[in-house]
């Protein structure tokens, strides 16, 4: 994983839009190991559920509380760079409050509703906005198949009431719809292994996947440890994160990767 990638302008940029994209995050193989693993993965295909968007489609997701050890997933959530960008960006020592890949398939994959993140989180005993996630791009993310879209400092304005569409819960579409006349949209196309990472409050969509082209992302979502939730709720309470020096994703992901081999040869 890169290090060093959170400048000043980086932080003033999060500060400003409620997102910051940093290109090639991580390297080609880091990112070659994240992809094959995460196709070849029987435990995560199973663990699939889908969410219809309203819009006739749906998305599949798999979403995953616990860091198991030996697995890529816990790597690069607890990469050393990653941790501490967050932590510059949150100001707190932060841990991880889930993790999830989403798969939007060729012409098939589903849209996701405007939301804050913070919009469901707030029901789950978090007091503060002090949370931010991570995505990486799997695959290549685009306009055509259904890349994320944020509304660039749609942060600064704090949490809005969130209402159930489909098998989604939205935003308020009534101050969306006035929020888009005052803030500039952004369609965020990414290279395979390049990530946004985007405050708990950024307003942020995606559309269906009308191409032939897979885009596949992993989401790393964190928690500042003062922002403990009050009451237990579908995702953890603090507990420390056992970083992973940044040079240390690659081997942990053969190791995975090596282990995946090995379980599907006994079957």
């Amino acid at each position: 994983m890169k290090t060093g990638f959170l400048t000043l302008d980086a932080i003033e940029a999060f500060d400003r839009d409620g997102y910051v994209v940093v290109e090639n995050l991580l390297d080609v193989e880091e990112t070659e190991l994240l992809g094959t693993i995460a196709r070849r993965d029987h435990a995560l295909v199973k663990s699939r559920m889908s969410r219809a968007d309203g819009e006739g489609g749906s998305v599949d997701l798999v979403v995953e509380n616990e860091l198991p050890a030996n697995s890529i997933y816990s790597a690069i959530v607890q990469a050393e760079p990653l941790v501490s960008a967050m932590e510059s960006l949150l100001g707190d020592e932060v841990y991880h409050y889930h993790h999830k890949m989403i798969l939007k398939e060729p012409r098939i994959g589903g849209a996701w509703t405007w939301h804050q993140d913070y919009g469901y989180w707030y029901n789950n005993g978090c007091l503060f906005p002090d949370m931010a996630s991570c995505m990486f791009a799997v695959d290549r993310a685009t306009k055509e198949n259904g890349c994320l879209q944020v509304l660039r400092g749609s942060h600064h304005m704090g949490r809005i009431d969130h209402i159930k569409r489909g098998d989604q819960t939205g935003a308020d579409m009534e101050r969306v719809n006035a929020a888009l006349q005052r803030m500039e949209l952004v369609h965020v196309e990414m290279t395979p292994g390049s990530a946004v990472l985007f405050h708990g409050n950024t307003l942020h969509r995606s559309d269906q996947n009308q191409s032939e082209n897979p885009r596949w992302a992993f989401i790393c979502c964190y928690n500042a440890r003062s922002n403990d939730p009050y009451k237990d709720g579908r995702h953890p309470h603090y507990s420390p994160l056992d970083q992973v020096v940044a040079n240390g994703i690659a081997a942990i992901g053969h190791h995975h990767l090596q282990m995946l081999q090995t379980e599907a040869n006994s079957r």
